[in-house]
């Protein structure tokens, strides 16, 4: 009866996944459908019961057509030419894209390689005769030994061709890195001539003919010495997988054709990819004193932490009916860094799904590396793009943690909340912390270097536990080939696999392998030597990973001998464990300079609330509880200022931070001496609705220059153009240029302008131009984008500093001049460009 009642329930109810405002949205469009059919078919219905001829409907369908496509080109001549007014500089880099122009185009720290694309042109006929000779003499022979049925192969032709590899962009890292390194990046482009030809058998060619390779190689340059050569070793490794394009010949011709194609480029790129893609590398010591082994299997930098929270306003790739009605989305996400990709859920039916799930990365190289995100809707056939958006690693180190909604790229809309946290190693194990969430607390690194005496199959170790005469069949079979080997790394669900050596009892593999541990204390890493064909042990090694807790440095590098194999077969490997620590920002202690017997006694007599001075990088949690305690300051009348001199004292007011709005009730005594000059923001601060601000206290910590609080002239003028991109959502700002600003020296000063708009005051918010050297009068010509809404934008405040480069001490600031532009004054939708005075006490424009 229960049955016949629920059955009853779900007959009566709308189909699952459409709604009552679904139905009936449906049924509306389906009577315009209806409407619009019938709009169209009666003039031909008219026609007929005139007695017209057809020619009149074929004439005015034809005037309509042409009618349409020329409002229709018109309208898009007319898009295109506003579209291009509002992006220029987005338009000009996809078209930049579209040629394929070199790096340096794009990227202003990308140089240009002219002269090293000219030593590769005269050095490639040599390369060439070196290929053909690595190919014929070991690449030929391994081929052959690998299977019987490839034993007659032979390279009959091997021609490199005359075009040599590109170098369209180098990037040389000076910041973040090692003094005894040096990190190069080359973008290669190699669209290649080449003619190789090879008989795997009589009667079966197989050739390539012209290949494209592009990709960026990473050149490491250390560790540098004081004796010749200077270096002590070269590294070369791709970040990311290159791409490849391969034109085949003879038998192998049939992979050029679509459904086989990607196969074979995929296979060839796997082959790279395990030898010169990160974790692999290619290492070329060049003294005696440098390991090879330490130089291509270093220790990741660290481990990023990604929290996939949720996601919002994703674009709606589902119909119904057709495609008459929209419906929602069944999105989900992959992450990539490198060759490790993870893929989060299916959330079914929204456009706001909800994930929260954790996944975690080995880092080998920050920066450089990046976590790459892309966003689909799951479909029966073929899965829809929803954006993707990518990350550089290095950024997460430099921040520690970073929890933001990111905006997809390559899509209308859409935004992903993440939550990236970076763990440090460390062999402290006082930071061992155990947790039951599933997340990592230690990691492990292990390097499988070879294995000696191996047994050649598994019927020889079993055989030799067995005493006496062997057996008759084991007499008459014939003599076994040493075995094709490769090792199975495992720690729990956790499972590698080494490459295949062929016909070796002392393979050697060097391969590095990581895994996550999530308790040291019960874990354990096995160790499995294993036939290629028949998958037979050939040896087994097993390690609790808590006997590394207790040796020197958690590493074991050593040869361990291998149960149920041969007498003396060992494996030799080094295993190295590390804790995971979250570590956050180290806080910038300031000590404030000591005051004099007269600033004492003046600050005994204030009572109003003031916060404290800090520099111009962000607070810390801890920071803030310190900076921000009320000290009190007397209130006092300040007699009426004049406005003559722009350097003359301005009403103080009390300063804001960050987030936190003080209301200011009162003014304050003005200062009597110029040591006490004080930066604060425009009167407009007074409201408790005001944005916070960058004006900091300048009596305490960092003093300025004594040529700077001594002038009593103008410290000049800043030319801005301030303008909003309705289409793309951004507030532009351009710094034009600047004049009669204060000379720190007697030929100039070297400046730049620094940007906020605030309150944000990250540094990835942070924006700068060039530094223009010895000059008073810089041309800048550069513009900057922040991203955010036209509502928004009116209500934020612009903080605009120009600065010296090059103080006379490095304990002096480097302001000589700032404004604060409130942007609700200012009509953005027209835009604005005017001069700005520069002041050191708050806000003053002049047009």
């Amino acid at each position: 009866m229960s049955a016949a009642v629920e059955e009853g329930q779900l007959t009566s109810d709308p189909p699952a996944g459409f709604s009552a405002t679904d139905v009936n949205q449906m049924i509306m469009e389906f009577l315009m459908f209806m409407m619009k059919a019938i709009f169209l078919c009666y003039p031909i219905y008219l026609t007929g019961s005139l007695g017209l001829s057809v020619s009149w409907i074929i004439l005015i369908m034809l005037m309509w057509t042409i009618w349409k496509k020329n409002r229709k080109w018109k309208d898009q001549r007319i898009d295109t030419a506003i579209d291009f007014l509002k992006n220029e500089k987005d338009v000009i880099k996809t078209e930049l894209k579209a040629m394929n122009m070199p790096a340096w185009i794009h990227f202003a720290d990308v140089e240009k390689a002219a002269w090293i694309n000219k030593i590769l042109q005269q050095a490639w006929p040599f390369f060439g005769m070196y290929m053909e000779k690595l190919l014929i003499e070991n690449i030929q022979p391994s081929v052959r030994s690998s299977s019987n049925h490839l034993n007659t192969f032979t390279f009959t032709k091997v021609h490199m061709g005359q075009k040599a590899p590109t170098i369209t962009g180098v990037r040389v890292y000076t910041h973040e890195v090692d003094k005894r390194e040096v990190i190069l990046d080359f973008n290669i482009f190699y669209e290649a001539d080449v003619d190789i030809d090879a008989d795997v058998k009589p009667a079966l060619k197989v050739g390539v003919k012209g290949l494209q390779l592009q990709g960026m190689l990473r050149v490491i340059l250390e560790p540098l010495i004081g004796q010749s050569p200077l270096v002590g070793g070269v590294t070369m490794f791709f970040i990311r997988r290159p791409t490849l394009q391969v034109n085949w010949t003879g038998m192998t011709n049939v992979l050029d054709s679509p459904a086989f194609s990607h196969l074979s480029e995929s296979a060839i790129v796997d082959v790279i990819a395990s030898l010169m893609v990160l974790p692999n590398r290619m290492c070329f010591p060049l003294i005696d004193q440098v390991k090879v082994d330490q130089m291509r299997f270093p220790l990741p930098r660290g481990v990023v932490r990604v929290h996939v929270l949720e996601a919002r306003n994703l674009v709606a790739k589902d119909t119904h009916m057709m495609g008459l009605v929209k419906g929602k989305s069944d999105p989900y996400t992959i992450l990539r860094v490198g060759n490790k990709q993870f893929k989060t859920k299916t959330i079914k039916e929204t456009l706001n799904p909800r994930w929260n799930q954790v996944y975690e990365f080995v880092i080998h190289e920050a920066p450089g590396q990046e976590l790459e995100i892309e966003l689909f809707d799951e479909d029966t056939d073929a899965d829809d793009f929803l954006g993707r958006y990518s990350l550089d690693t290095g950024e997460v180190k430099k921040e520690r943690e970073i929890d933001e909604w990111l905006t997809l790229e390559d899509i209308e809309s859409g935004e992903l909340h993440l939550k990236l946290q970076w763990l440090s190693l460390h062999t402290n194990q006082a930071l061992l912390k155990e947790t039951h969430d599933g997340l990592a607390c230690a990691m492990l690194s292990v390097y499988l270097d070879s294995a000696s005496n191996l047994p050649k199959d598994q019927r020889e170790f079993t055989h030799n536990e067995k005493h006496g005469k062997p057996a008759k069949e084991t007499r008459l079979t014939r003599k076994t080939n040493d075995p094709n080997s490769f090792v199975e790394i495992s720690v729990d669900q956790q499972s590698q696999k080494s490459k295949v050596v062929f016909a070796s009892k002392d393979p050697v593999y060097e391969e590095c392998f990581t895994f996550f541990v999530h308790s040291v204390n019960s874990q354990v890493l096995q160790v499995e030597v294993k036939e290629n064909e028949k998958k037979g042990l050939l040896g087994k090694f097993t390690l609790p990973l808590v006997r590394l807790l207790n040796v020197s440095d958690m590493m074991m590098d050593q040869r361990f001998l291998l149960e149920r194999s041969g007498a003396n077969s060992q494996i030799k490997m080094k295993a190295v464990l590390r804790i995971l620590t979250l570590e956050k920002l180290e806080p910038k202690v300031v000590t404030p300079p000591p005051q004099t017997q007269t600033q004492a006694s003046s600050s005994q007599t204030r009572t109003q609330t003031v916060p404290p001075a800090s520099s111009s990088q962000p607070l810390q949690d801890d920071q803030k509880e310190i900076a921000f305690k009320p000290v009190p300051v007397s209130r006092t009348q300040t007699a009426p200022i004049s406005s003559g001199s722009t350097n003359e004292l301005q009403p103080e007011y009390a300063p804001y931070r960050r987030s936190l709005l003080v209301g200011a009730d009162g003014r304050l005594s003005e200062p009597s001496t110029p040591s006490l000059m004080r930066r604060y923001d425009s009167n407009s601060l007074l409201s408790e609705n005001s944005i916070a601000s960058s004006r900091f206290d300048l009596s305490e910590n960092v003093p300025y220059p004594e040529a700077i609080l001594n002038h009593q002239g103008s410290f000049g003028q800043i030319d801005l153009t301030l303008r909003y991109a309705s289409l793309r959502k951004r507030l532009i700002v351009i710094v034009n240029t600047c004049r009669d600003l204060f000379a720190c020296s007697e030929s100039g000063s070297d400046t730049y302008v620094r940007i906020y708009l605030l309150p944000d005051q990250t540094w990835k918010h942070r924006k700068r131009t060039k530094v223009k050297k010895k000059t008073v009068n810089p041309a800048f010509n550069e513009m900057f984008e922040f991203p955010v809404s036209l509502e928004e934008a009116r209500s934020r405040k612009l903080d605009v500093a120009v600065k010296n480069n090059r103080m006379l001490r490095k304990r002096e600031r480097k302001e000589i001049g700032m404004v604060l532009v409130d942007l609700s004054e200012i009509d953005l939708i027209k835009g604005s460009t005017e001069w700005y005075e520069l002041t050191l006490l708050g806000l003053k424009k002049t047009n």
